[in-house]
């Protein structure tokens, strides 16, 4: 989704362009003649496929041990504590530091942390140590989050940043649909056993690291270490987001509606409890969302620019909401693929143009705080929202905290929408009015 075809302000460029001439090769596909670009891609997704995997085994292992929604809320809260805590001073390292580095050493500990999980799941050791090697995962993806973000840039020249950045969703959609079919495939033939879906998680993470060693950071300008620690330079990212209205509505749109709408966090007791399709269909399922907001991508891909982006985000979340209210009331397999396909697309159009307005509008120097910001906003959303699904499952029932977490995320648009109006008045074809 292009969010401006005007000029950007010029206090707002971004400071990492090298002034590139146009793509030559014209289309949705030029983007992918960037070699390096194209690695950095597979090495993401290919991980993300092996922490889909986990996820998908680590809430089966969980609550058929359990029975208890909260240890799918846990599950939750710890993986978003360390993106909390670690935000701030992740997004000034990944503005002083090697990003490639980070993200390396991140993925190291990543795919220590996915052998220990299957050490643990095949002593059938307490649960306490499940959660202990999801909070180490977590603490190190929590770390090296801005990083990631930020690297994306210096892979491509600026001319190709909105195509770099919806490939980057789209491929990121495919990785999020195999990767919990492949769990639910692993979990199902290895008779809900879980450890050989950790040991996936761990070949997929080794992958990514040899990946993301091949590919060379080509464009803008390295970060500097010379920046000194600072308050004023740990908060810089806060006060560019809440600087840029039109950041700042977008990000908390999807803040509010993803904390609420957390319909997947409860996927293993629907598989289990209400539809009753075992480990296999947990895996569709968990799939499904992806392979919806996959579709969209693509479609994003081929169509004309939306001309009213603001405007289209708040009908793609409210539609979000009342496709998690449908799928809450579901007893039908069917119809909760579809709903749950539903909000994957709907949830595209938003993450698309956040993605673009944040990349665009954030200077290289900049971007590893501001990307920080956004992970704790909207990416830590997932995992909170899983917590307070949990919760409220377990004081009412898994369907109350389904259909109250759709009926609220309406309620938030219409918030969003009242309380910044320049929402719904950007328009394609302006200038950007960011500020």
């Amino acid at each position: 989704m292009c969010v401006s075809e005007g000029k950007l302000p010029a206090e707002d460029a971004p400071s990492n362009a090298e002034s590139p001439g146009p793509s030559r090769v014209p289309g949705p596909y030029a983007i992918l003649r960037h070699r390096d670009y194209v690695l950095y891609t597979l090495a993401r997704n290919i991980a993300v496929i092996g922490q889909r995997v986990t996820t998908v085994a680590v809430g089966w292992q969980l609550y058929t041990r359990t029975k208890d929604p909260m240890a799918l809320g846990w599950i939750g809260l710890v993986q978003f504590l360390p993106v909390l805590i670690l935000a701030l001073p992740a997004g000034h390292a990944a503005d002083r530091f090697g990003r490639k580095q980070i993200v390396q050493c991140a993925q190291a500990v990543m795919i220590l942390s996915a052998i220990a999980l299957a050490l643990v799941s095949a002593s059938n050791a307490a649960n306490h140590w499940i959660y202990l090697c999801i909070l180490v995962s977590s603490l190190a993806s929590g770390f090296s989050g801005p990083a990631r973000a930020a690297m994306l840039p210096q892979f491509v020249p600026q001319v190709d940043y909105e195509p770099a950045i919806r490939w980057s969703t789209s491929m990121f959609q495919v990785a999020s649909m195999v990767g919990p079919a492949l769990g639910g495939w692993v979990l199902a033939i290895s008779h809900g056993v879980a450890t050989p879906a950790y040991l996936v998680d761990a070949v997929c993470g080794v992958v990514a690291f040899g990946l993301v060693a091949m590919a060379k950071m080509r464009y803008g300008s390295a970060p500097s270490n010379r920046t000194p620690v600072t308050f004023e330079s740990l908060t810089a990212g806060l006060r560019f987001v809440w600087a840029r209205r039109i950041i700042l509505a977008t990000i908390t749109l999807d803040l509010f509606a993803v904390l609420l709408g957390g319909a997947v966090a409860l996927l293993p007791i629907y598989a289990t409890d209400i539809l009753k399709v075992g480990p296999a269909g947990l895996g569709w399922l968990e799939a499904a969302p992806a392979a919806g907001a996959l579709c969209m991508a693509l479609a994003l891909q081929h169509l004309p620019s939306i001309r009213r982006p603001g405007v289209a985000m708040l009908w793609a979340v409210a539609g979000f909401g009342v496709a998690t209210i449908v799928f809450g009331v579901s007893r039908s397999f069917e119809l909760s693929m579809v709903m749950l396909f539903l909000t994957g697309a709907l949830d595209n159009i938003s993450v698309v143009v956040r993605s673009t307005l944040v990349q665009l509008l954030t200077p290289n120097e900049m971007l590893g705080r501001v990307s920080a910001v956004n992970n704790v906003f909207v990416s830590s959303s997932n995992q909170l929202g899983g917590f307070e699904s949990g919760l409220v499952a377990r004081l009412v029932n898994p369907v109350f905290s389904v259909v109250s977490g759709g009926i609220g995320t309406v309620l938030v648009v219409l918030a969003v929408a009242a309380a910044w109006p320049e929402v719904t008045r950007f328009r394609h074809d302006n200038e950007s009015k960011a500020h």
